[in-house]
């Protein structure tokens, strides 16, 4: 092991320590960790040592709320992310934003491509910029590589909301905030996007009022 990985594994043994059974502290924007590359996840820490990462990470993820959390969000430089989604109850957003229920999984060293030129837009937020939302174009259909916790080698299609998922968290373990892909035209406070966006499925209202450009 190498001194950087053993000041890794270090930090992360800290971080998980001082949680205990907790959640740990999300850090926000204006962290440098947040603008960094995460280092490769490549065996730094024993299995034990990870699932209880993982175990953290899921409990953080969940108590925020939110969809996804990249390990960098807690502090960790570590490429390494957690996704899940319960879906939403409104029949015509789900169909609108392609947003199914994603089942809890652990992405290691993930990367995508996109399949084809086609974007889809929506609201888009981060656990590490609260109280603010922004419309963010992304890939409608993304192939997503990598591992999963286990080592096992992920290599699949993804389309719609999950696929926004995981570019979202991706790009935290490139150093990419969502902001930085947002029309910021759309950009809203939590509480105003609730009263005026919230109960369109796709922002059409939000750039006619705001002035800001949806795909084609």
């Amino acid at each position: 092991m190498t001194s950087l990985d053993a000041r890794l594994r270090d930090l992360v043994l800290r971080v998980v320590e001082a949680a205990g059974e907790d959640v740990a502290p999300i850090v926000r924007a204006g962290h440098p960790v947040l603008r960094a590359t995460a280092h490769p996840y490549d065996g730094q820490l024993a299995d034990d040592e990870l699932a209880a990462l993982v175990a953290l990470m899921h409990r953080t993820m969940r108590h925020a709320p939110g969809v996804g959390l990249a390990a960098p969000q807690i502090g960790l430089p570590l490429a390494i992310a957690v996704v899940e989604d319960p879906g939403v109850t409104d029949e015509r957003v789900a169909e609108v934003r392609e947003r199914v229920r994603v089942q809890p999984r652990v992405l290691v060293n993930p990367s995508y491509a996109a399949v084809d030129d086609e974007r889809a837009a929506f609201y888009e937020g981060c656990l590490s910029v609260p109280g603010y939302q922004a419309v963010v174009a992304r890939h409608r259909r993304v192939r997503l590589t990598g591992s999963d916790e286990t080592g096992a080698a992920l290599d699949e299609v993804l389309t719609g909301w999950p696929a926004r998922i995981v570019q979202h968290e991706t790009d935290h373990l490139r150093g990419t905030l969502y902001l930085d892909r947002a029309e910021l035209r759309s950009l809203a406070a939590s509480d105003e996007l609730g009263l005026r966006w919230a109960g369109e499925p796709r922002p059409e209202a939000a750039s006619a009022a705001l002035g800001f450009p949806l795909p084609a």
